[in-house]
């Protein structure tokens, strides 16, 4: 039987990525671990990643869940050492 955390090793994202997949797209977290392995072997899917990141940074800042959002900053900061090439001008500086 694979455990979540076996599931998590088996996409090219890390145990703090896949959460933010899954809030973003109201699944579970397998299913997120499965939808993000999908994702990142696409030529659009680290761009839409990204996307997801963002957006969860966005509606934690919109309930003023500021602690979260800096947990999402955290995230889309390791997202871009790994993906270098969905950095988009400006992203580096997360504004607040």
């Amino acid at each position: 039987m694979l455990t979540l955390k076996d599931c998590f090793g088996l996409c090219d994202l890390t145990e703090e990525e896949i959460p933010a997949i899954a809030e973003h797209e109201h699944l579970p977290e397998v299913i997120a671990a499965e939808l993000g392995a999908y994702l990142v072997t696409g030529p659009d899917g680290p761009p839409r990643i990204r996307r997801i990141i963002l957006d969860d940074i966005a509606a934690a800042k919109a309930r003023g869940d500021q602690r979260h959002a800096i947990k999402l900053k955290l995230v889309l900061r390791q997202f871009y050492d790994t993906y270098p090439d969905c950095v988009a001008p400006g992203d580096r500086n997360f504004p607040t």
